[in-house]
């Protein structure tokens, strides 16, 4: 899958941090609890990064290009806006470092592309987080589809009402780009599932009073796959969303699951029974400890860049569907 050379020490490897945020309180946690890891220096928002840095001993850089820039590292972990994923990642990796990434991997898919071939062209990792295939819905999903005959009808709902909508950069166009292809894991969890895209519908609508910044948006795509199946997955977040939702549903010829937040039931034929779903945490660390253990033992990813880079190309025909308002063939 891949071909790279071995890490710089041994014993451990050297890290660096980009980001202060959720992900990247996790991915330092992750990397402080793993003997194989080095964590050495953090960029991110001035003032949460100096608290980071002291709470991990770490050292605090100024920006993101300084860090890319140092000798010390060997590995370069991407937790911030989307906006900056593939311009830091390409900087990694023509500095000669592995780099982890949280998806999407670029907002442009064409810069995505390319970035797929810078990796394998200088012989180091680029891997593209995708936690949502590591998780109990994911797993849960896996271990019962067969049991439901062909399949033909896929429903995807999360909905996240926030009364005030934040101001922060998940709520920015430029920052968080279109909401499907920020939102990745909505369309790569059926991708991983279900296989490849045959046509895209998608439609939009932003509530928002000032040009850059939205307080709501809302997001309803259908996908239409190779094998006939169809899905609806609907995205949305912010003030004018009143009931929280997390919630897909799967439709075959012999029954059904239906995945609704924490629970989840199996339907065949007239009998109904509830099944177990793990839970959620822990998933940003077991990601790290497969990409040490891809690095160190060459044992296999979940993903490859590849997988990663096609849900962005799907994602991005979510947004040429939805400000056309055409049907978006993805054939070639």
């Amino acid at each position: 899958m891949y071909n790279h050379k071995p890490p710089l020490s041994t014993n451990s490897l050297r890290v660096g941090l980009v980001g202060t945020g959720y992900a990247a309180k996790h991915r330092a946690e992750a990397l402080r609890q793993d003997p194989r890891s080095d964590l050495i220096a953090i960029a991110g928002n001035p003032q949460r990064t100096a608290i980071l840095a002291q709470k991990y001993a770490i050292e605090s850089v100024n920006s993101w290009h300084q860090l890319v820039e140092r000798e010390d590292l060997d590995l370069v972990v991407i937790c911030t806006t989307n906006q900056n994923h593939g311009k830091i990642a390409r900087a990694a990796l023509e500095k000669g470092k592995h780099v982890i990434v949280e998806y999407p991997l670029a907002i442009d898919v064409k810069e995505a592309e390319e970035l797929v071939i810078l990796a394998k062209t200088v012989n180091k990792l680029l891997h593209v987080e995708h936690i949502e295939l590591l998780g109990g819905w994911h797993q849960t999903l896996k271990q019962h589809l067969e049991q439901l005959g062909d399949l033909f009808y896929v429903t995807y709902s999360t909905l996240n009402p926030q009364h005030p909508a934040p101001r922060k950069w998940t709520y920015n166009h430029e920052m968080f780009g279109f909401p499907f292809i920020g939102a990745l894991s909505r369309l790569n969890r059926l991708l991983d599932l279900f296989g490849q895209v045959f046509t895209v519908n998608c439609h939009q609508r932003y509530w928002q009073i000032e040009p850059d910044y939205y307080q709501t948006c809302f997001c309803s795509a259908q996908l239409c796959f190779d094998g006939g199946l169809l899905a609806q997955v609907i995205y949305g977040k912010g003030e004018t969303l009143w009931q929280s939702e997390r919630k897909l549903e799967v439709h075959g010829e012999n029954g059904g699951i239906i995945l609704d937040g924490d629970t989840a039931m199996l339907i065949l034929g007239q009998e109904t029974k509830s099944i177990e779903v793990s839970a959620r945490r822990g998933l940003f660390a077991k990601d790290t400890t497969m990409v040490l253990d891809y690095l160190f033992d060459a044992s296999p990813l979940y993903i490859t860049p590849e997988q990663s880079l096609y849900a962005l190309k799907v994602a991005d025909a979510t947004y040429r569907a939805a400000t056309t308002g055409l049907t978006v063939f993805l054939k070639e």
